[in-house]
C-alpha cells in the first residue's frame, strides 16, 4: 500500500471512468473520497467495494456550484485534515443539439459542469495542497477538444477545449507552490456516457475510425491518471496524455 498516508477526492465517480479512477488510486493504498452529484446509489456501491479492503468516503453535491464544492471541501478537510489529490473528472454532454439549436441555458449548463467545476474544485482545494507544500491535480478533458467533438457536440468540446487550456495555465501558476497540474484526454470510451448520448450507428461509425479497433476501458484510462499522481510522474507538468486507441493519428 504504497500511498497509505495519501488522500485522493475524484469527482463524478459513481461510474465509468471516474469510478475506475477511484478504484484504482484506492488500490494503491490511498483514502479515495468518492463524489456523486445525482446518482447516490452507484456512488454507495462504490465506497461499499473500496472499504472491503481500503478506506472510503463519500461526498455529495453540485461541483459546478461554489457553495456546495466548499462545503464538500470542508467535509473531506474535517476528516482527513489534508488532500493529496484531486481528479477534476465530473462532467458530461448533457444533451445532444446543434450551434443553430443551442439554447443559452444548455450552453450555460454543460460549461458549468464541464469547465467551471474544474475552477471551482481546483481553487477549493489549494489552500490544504499549499499547507502540505504539494499536490497534484488531473484534469479529464477528451478528445473532443481537439477534434470539436462528434454530431451535437459543440459547447461540450468548447468546454472541454477550456479545460485543456485551464490545465495548462493552471500549471503553470501551481508549479512554484508543488502542485503538478495534468490532463488526461480519452477518446471513445465504453462507458455510461455513451450508452446514454451516442446512437449505436454513431458509436460504430466512431468504432470505426480509431486504429485499435474498439473502445476504450475506465480501466485503461485510470491507469494513466494512477500515472500522473505517482512519483513516476514527478517531472510531467502541462501535459495532456490523449488515451483514444490512436484515432488521433487518422
Amino acid at each position: 500500500m504504497e500511498f497509505s498516508e495519501e488522500v485522493a477526492w475524484v469527482t463524478g465517480s459513481s461510474t465509468g471512468i471516474g469510478r475506475a479512477v477511484a478504484e484504482a488510486l484506492a488500490r494503491e493504498g490511498r483514502k479515495v473520497v468518492v463524489h456523486y452529484n445525482a446518482s447516490e446509489d452507484e456512488a454507495r456501491k462504490v465506497v461499499e467495494g473500496i472499504s472491503s479492503s481500503g478506506e472510503a468516503m463519500l461526498v455529495g453535491g453540485d461541483v459546478s456550484d461554489s457553495g456546495e464544492v466548499g462545503r464538500m471541501v470542508g467535509e473531506i478537510e474535517d476528516r482527513y485534515g489534508r488532500l493529496d489529490v484531486l481528479v477534476n473528472n465530473a462532467g458530461s454532454l448533457v444533451e445532444r443539439r446543434g450551434l443553430a439549436e443551442m439554447t443559452e441555458d444548455l450552453w450555460d449548463r454543460v460549461m458549468n459542469v464541464n469547465l467551471k467545476s474544474v475552477y471551482l474544485c481546483s481553487r477549493a482545494v489549494l489552500p490544504m495542497m499549499k499547507r502540505q507544500g504539494a499536490g497534484r491535480i488531473v484534469n479529464m478533458t477528451s478528445v473532443a477538444a481537439r477534434n470539436g467533438g462528434g454530431p451535437g457536440s459543440v459547447a461540450y468540446a468548447t468546454a472541454k477545449g477550456g479545460v485543456s487550456t485551464l490545465t495548462r495555465a493552471m500549471a503553470k501558476e501551481l508549479v512554484s507552490e508543488n502542485i503538478l497540474v495534468n490532463g488526461v484526454a480519452p477518446g471513445i470510451i465504453t462507458t455510461p456516457f455513451h450508452d446514454r448520448f451516442t446512437p449505436p450507428e454513431v458509436r460504430e461509425n466512431f468504432k470505426n475510425a480509431i486504429p485499435l479497433g474498439r473502445e476504450g476501458t475506465p480501466e485503461e484510462t485510470a491507469s494513466v491518471v494512477a500515472f500522473l499522481v505517482s512519483p513516476a510522474a514527478n517531472y510531467l507538468v502541462g501535459e495532456i496524455i490523449e488515451v483514444n486507441g490512436g484515432q488521433l493519428m487518422n
